[in-house]
């Protein structure tokens, strides 16, 4: 304690004694020649000096032994012993450092949470496809291709929401922003999971231009497309309903719409839908909700700076809708497309 105490203060000690010195050769040069007066003044320097200095290891003590003992646990640094301003100044900024500190491992441990309680929901909700397919394996010699088909479809979309949320972490290393056609992506989302509609007797419509370009990541929103399109399935329970892929120009944005004619989202859950593992009302009638699709579709429209609104009425349907920055569009008229599966 006393060695750091010297190594802080050697650079004032040496700048006192030659201070003492410059004052001395001064006095010497003036024609001041008495050598016990300047003994007397070196010997008063040094008990000042000497003086000062002791009161002010003292005052300094708690502080030393504070930071030269081993801290047992962060909460240490919380704790104030300010002798001067300082010291007060030093430890403001170690507090600051311990609510960002704190701040970052909160966040750290929502999400590994967040990736383990997804990873057990996923799971179990994968046991289903694969118990099927088992079945299918022990019932009969030959198989149904289209009943394993629908399965590896729901194994491959399961997966690829593990991958997206994995992803999530490394948004920006994974991003790249380029103009896509979004007709065109629809269209092929749409086309990937034909399988889909033709299970559940349901049937997309697109009512959207051709040459509608907008800027965004192509992979990213892909899977947004997708998140849209599968709940939009899940919960339209009766059949020959339709699903509605919309686009308008609105001054100067592009809102992209997916409408359905299922059972709506109910008021007290319309909020929270698009909460990390929120599974509500509809969630548990069919219990394959794993609550993260929307949360995740939320999260990505978030970092790509796309604003993502649902609106829905109980019995009528649900409508999800981004909205694409454009400056500037030339105005466009739209006309329905029916794509039969």
């Amino acid at each position: 304690m006393f060695r750091l105490f010297l190594r802080e203060h050697i650079t004032f000690l040496i700048f006192q004694f030659l201070l003492v010195l410059f004052i001395m050769l001064l006095y010497w040069l003036d024609g001041f020649r008495n050598v016990d007066t300047a003994i007397y003044s070196i010997v008063i320097s040094s008990i000042l000096t000497s003086t000062f200095l002791g009161a002010l290891f003292v005052k300094k003590y708690s502080f030393y032994k504070k930071i030269l003992s081993v801290p047992t646990k962060m909460e240490v640094v919380l704790q104030r012993e300010a002798q001067s301003p300082e010291i007060a100044q030093i430890e403001e900024y170690l507090h600051h450092i311990y609510r960002l500190y704190q701040k970052e491992v909160q966040l750290l441990y929502a999400s590994q949470n967040r990736h383990l309680e997804f990873m057990n929901s996923w799971v179990h909700q994968m046991k289903t496809p694969i118990a099927v397919i088992d079945l299918m394996t022990q019932g009969s010699d030959t198989l149904d291709s289209k009943s394993v088909s629908e399965e590896m479809d729901r194994l491959r979309r399961g997966l690829d929401t593990v991958l997206m949320n994995a992803r999530l972490d490394t948004f920006e290393e994974d991003m790249q922003i380029e103009q896509v056609n979004l007709k065109q992506l629809v269209t092929q989302v749409v086309s990937e999971n034909k399988r889909l509609f033709i299970g559940k007797h349901v049937f997309p419509v697109i009512s959207m231009t051709d040459d509608l370009m907008i800027t965004t990541d192509e992979k990213w929103m892909r899977f947004v497309i997708t998140q849209f399109l599968t709940n939009s399935v899940k919960y339209t329970f009766t059949e020959n309903k339709k699903i509605f892929f919309e686009s308008i120009l609105k001054e100067n944005q592009i809102v992209f719409s997916v409408r359905d004619e299922g059972i709506g989202i109910p008021p007290t859950d319309i909020n929270r839908v698009m909460k990390a593992f929120f599974t509500g009302e509809n969630g548990r009638k069919t219990g394959e909700s794993t609550g993260m699709g929307l949360y995740l579709a939320h999260e990505i429209c978030r970092r790509l700076n796309h604003k993502m609104t649902i609106a829905s009425t109980v019995g009528e349907g649900t409508i999800v809708s981004i909205y694409f920055e454009q400056e500037e569009q030339r105005e466009r008229s739209g006309f329905d497309v029916d794509i039969k599966t």
